[in-house]
């Protein structure tokens, strides 16, 4: 009986003793690549979604009633100032022209009898051959009479008037696009849309900027020096680079209020007529800075709630690492010996808040917040967090000339 409680109190040491004999396991360093910051020339351009759109554009509205009795052009091809496009059934208009051309001879007419009255009397008078109340009464005929003519002569500037809105001519030369209405439709005024011309040569292309960037566009706008020609460009909608390039027109009045942003106008010629108002671009707008910049590879960058964030590798405090004599002598119950002790140092990385700027391919510009020389860790972010020891040595090194670099661009 003895023997078995022996033998339960020694089984229920052992775990104890398996305790005893394990050490903690020790945090190993994240294995990481690094990257030397250094300052150099880029070349790139900053892309805007855009649209393209008419510099003049108009819609063609009749400006008297009636029905289309021609249409004068080809729908969808350009058009020049003075052409004729349309016309309206012109007979009642044509009609009251000439009635009141009539009205006109008819009130000239009496204005010259009234007016050979009014000169006779007056001759009577003058020798006192009338009554003084027939010649007065000749003097208001006359007046009258010239009343009449002015209002007929008005009447037939308006009658012609009407007479030239039934023929529309275009404004000027254009595009014009397709007809709204047909042969025989009844056309009315303020509410029948017939078609729609805008200018093709040269073209605009609107995108919007932030009103950080204001300032900059200003001055692109009224520059105190010669600019490259080839600052502004666009893509068309199928990524092909269209050939000429542009400049600035217009800066918006005002920034919208809600969006923080305003509205910028570029001119591209359009010699060819290959553009269309309303198509989808992107601008893209030349970098003049010279000065050196600094890219780094995109994937060492992290966004946390809008902020942007890097690791840097800094050496730190160094920790004291024991050899195997020290070990022994410790293991046998002897005294540390301080002098058998050396040191390493302790690589580790710490988080890093950065200003980003333009992307670049697989690369992006940091405009502050690191420095040239330091090391920034580029593949094992994932794993870090602040403070973090690193192993530099235990993955390949990343080429510093990558795809998004300044030489792949």
């Amino acid at each position: 009986m003895g023997k078995v409680i022996r033998f339960i109190i020694i089984l229920s040491w052992l775990p104890f003793a398996s305790c005893k004999q394990k050490p903690p396991a020790p945090n190993l360093p994240v294995p990481v690549n690094l990257y030397t910051v250094k300052s150099q020339k880029v070349y790139y351009y900053e892309n805007f979604p855009a649209t393209t759109q008419a510099l003049s554009q108009v819609d063609l509205h009749p400006q008297v009633q009636g029905y289309i009795t021609g249409i004068f052009f080809t729908e969808g091809t350009k058009v020049y100032k003075g052409q004729k496009l349309y016309e309206i059934d012109k007979s009642l208009y044509q009609a009251a022209y000439d009635q009141a051309v009539s009205n006109v001879n008819v009130a000239e007419g009496n204005f010259q009898q009234a007016k050979q009255d009014a000169d006779r009397y007056t001759y009577l008078n003058n020798h006192n051959a009338i009554a003084k109340q027939i010649l007065d009464h000749a003097v208001i005929a006359e007046q009258n009479a010239e009343s009449q003519v002015k209002a007929a002569q008005d009447a037939v500037r308006s009658a012609k008037t009407n007479l030239s809105f039934a023929t529309i001519y275009a404004p000027f030369d254009g595009m014009i696009g397709f007809s709204q209405v047909k042969l025989g439709n009844l056309v009315t005024v303020g509410t029948t849309l017939l078609n729609t011309i805008s200018t093709i040569n040269p073209i605009a292309v609107d995108f919007l900027i932030n009103e950080k960037q204001l300032p900059h566009y200003e001055e692109l706008q009224h520059p105190k020096k010669p600019l490259p020609d080839s600052l502004f460009t666009f893509l068309l909608p199928d990524n092909s680079l269209y050939p000429y390039t542009g400049k600035i027109s217009v800066i918006d009045r005002a920034v919208d209020p809600q969006t923080g942003s305003i509205r910028v106008r570029l001119v591209f010629p359009n010699p060819d007529l290959t553009l269309k108002a309303g198509l989808s671009c992107v601008v893209r707008e030349h970098n003049t800075d010279t000065k050196p910049q600094m890219l780094i590879p995109g994937k060492a960058i992290i966004e946390q709630m809008g902020e942007y964030f890097v690791f840097v590798a800094k050496d730190t405090l160094l920790l004291p690492v024991v050899d195997s004599t020290q070990k022994n002598n410790k293991d046998s119950g002897g005294k540390k010996d301080a002098d058998t002790a050396h040191q390493r140092p302790s690589l580790r990385a710490f988080q890093r808040k950065v200003q980003v700027g333009q992307v670049i391919g697989s690369d992006q510009i940091v405009n502050s917040g690191i420095r040239d020389g330091e090391k920034i860790v580029v593949d094992g972010v994932q794993a870090l967090h602040d403070g973090s020891e690193i192993n530099a040595a235990a993955k390949k090194p990343t080429a510093q000339n990558g795809p998004g670099s300044p030489k792949g661009q």
